[in-house]
Order: C-alpha cells, then sequence, then structure tokens
C-alpha cells in the first residue's frame, strides 16, 4: 500500500503560480486526511504559502504535509507552525556565475520575447529561475509562449556546457530552473524517505513534467512509480481514484467555472 502521495504544483495542482480552486481544495484536503501528501515544486516558500496554504484552514490538513519548495532544495513540515528542516543555499559566487550564465545562453539561443511582466531572472537563494515572460506574466501568455518547449531547450542545452556543476531542468510553463549539483526532485524524494521514513517504493509521484529534461523527470529516476497527467483537471480525477483506493471517504467531482485559480 502507498503511504505518500508526491505531487509537482503548477500544471499538477493548479495552473501555473495560481491558487488551487475550490474543487481541488477540497479534494487535496481530503486526501491529506487520508494519507501523507507532499508537494515539490520549483516555487520558492511565498508562492506555497500563496497558491496552496492559504487555502487549507483546518490544522488537521497540515500534519501530514511536506513542502519542498525550490525542486526540494528547502523542506518544510507543520508542527504547531511551519519550520524549515533544511536549504541548501547557493555561494554568492555561484549566484553570479549562474547569472552570468543565463544572461549569455538567453542571447545566444536568440530566444525572441515580444513583452515581459516583472524580472525574467529570480533568485530564489537555493535556486536560479528564469521565467521567459518575466514573474507575473499572464497564464494565456505563458501557456503559448512554448508549449512544446523548443525554445527553453535551446537554453538549456547551452547551459549544459557552460554550467556542467548545476543541475538545470525545465519547469512550469516558461521557466528554466538551476539548482545545486545533484539537487532536484529526486533529491527531495529521498530526504522524503530520510525524513519520513518511508521508503520509495511506498510513494507514488504526478506531474505534468516528467519527459526527460522536464523538472519532474528526476523523481522517475528514484524508482518510485510517477504518474504523468496533463492539468490538474486530470489530476483530480487522480486524487479522487487514489481517495477511493485507500479507503478515504469519496468526493464527487462535479463541474466548476470557478475562476479563483486565474
Amino acid at each position: 500500500m502507498k503511504k505518500l502521495i508526491v505531487f509537482d504544483l503548477d500544471g499538477t495542482l493548479a495552473e501555473s503560480k495560481a491558487s488551487l480552486d475550490k474543487e481541488m481544495t477540497v479534494l487535496f484536503s481530503r486526501l491529506i486526511d487520508t494519507v501523507k501528501v507532499a508537494i515539490i515544486s520549483g516555487g520558492d516558500w511565498p508562492q506555497f504559502e500563496k497558491q496552496v496554504l492559504s487555502n487549507l484552514t483546518k490544522e488537521k490538513h497540515l500534519k501530514n504535509l511536506s513542502i519542498l519548495p525550490t525542486c526540494g532544495t528547502k523542506f518544510f513540515q507543520y508542527k504547531h507552525g511551519w519550520k524549515e528542516l533544511y536549504a541548501e543555499n547557493f555561494t554568492d559566487d555561484e549566484k553570479k556565475k549562474i547569472i552570468n550564465s543565463l544572461d549569455d545562453a538567453i542571447k545566444k539561443s536568440k530566444t525572441k520575447v515580444e513583452k515581459t511582466w516583472g524580472e525574467q531572472i529570480e533568485d530564489r537563494n537555493t535556486q536560479i529561475t528564469f521565467s521567459a515572460l518575466g514573474q507575473q506574466a499572464p497564464l494565456d501568455a505563458k501557456k503559448v509562449w512554448d508549449p512544446n518547449f523548443a525554445k527553453r531547450k535551446k537554453i538549456k542545452a547551452i547551459l549544459a556546457k557552460t554550467l556542467p556543476e548545476f543541475s538545470v531542468q525545465m519547469g512550469g510553463a516558461t521557466s528554466i530552473d538551476i539548482t545545486k549539483p545533484g539537487i532536484d526532485k529526486a533529491y527531495g524524494m529521498r530526504k522524503l524517505k530520510k525524513i519520513l521514513g518511508i521508503k520509495i517504493s511506498e510513494m507514488i509521484f504526478i506531474g505534468d513534467a516528467l519527459f526527460e529534461g522536464g523538472n519532474d523527470y528526476p523523481a522517475s529516476t528514484t524508482g518510485a512509480d510517477c504518474i504523468q497527467v496533463r492539468d490538474p483537471n486530470e489530476t483530480k480525477k487522480l486524487i479522487e481514484a487514489i481517495i477511493m483506493c485507500l479507503g478515504g471517504k469519496p468526493v464527487k467531482i462535479k463541474p466548476t467555472n470557478d475562476k479563483n485559480n486565474e
């Protein structure tokens, strides 16, 4: 029997940088009442607070939840409040090299961006993230900019040569995440094993970027059962099935026009 369900966030539980919608909040809360759950995402802690935690109002929903921001480079658990267990921070020199390499790779790839919304490069201390259209870009614009990952693959290929000592993965709708070597979602899965005492074989990982080069892909190398989803709507159906398989109280899925996640 599976003892831990691990999720990606953007594109899996919610649209890029959007909050869980009402339907997902109900399902996710019910799942946490049934089994231990973790989320590993490229976003930093404030993004989790906005997208997920602000929707979970009951404390009982939090004791079974582990949060691993910036692709597992940080780990938070709830014990009378959220506590950070570790953070794999970059040095100032590492940050400088990564940012300079990113600037150079963007130029060399000749990646075309007509308009940006906010900064393209964000320092998350444990992760440097490049968001092609900017950190505040609207979802509609992000969905059409690089749907087949072709543009970011060019940038990633250049970074593979200039930053071989770091981990470079594509994540979200328009982003590239850079972390310390060997620190990715596989690292996060192994940390979950160590901290929670749950075997990898007792975990399921669910994400929308499990293809090679996607930032969910490292999770598939751990030996955990992995399920690729197209979007949050497919995840909802999967969560409902998991709840029923684990003996939890079933939740009826109803169509919704909720705009809370936009």
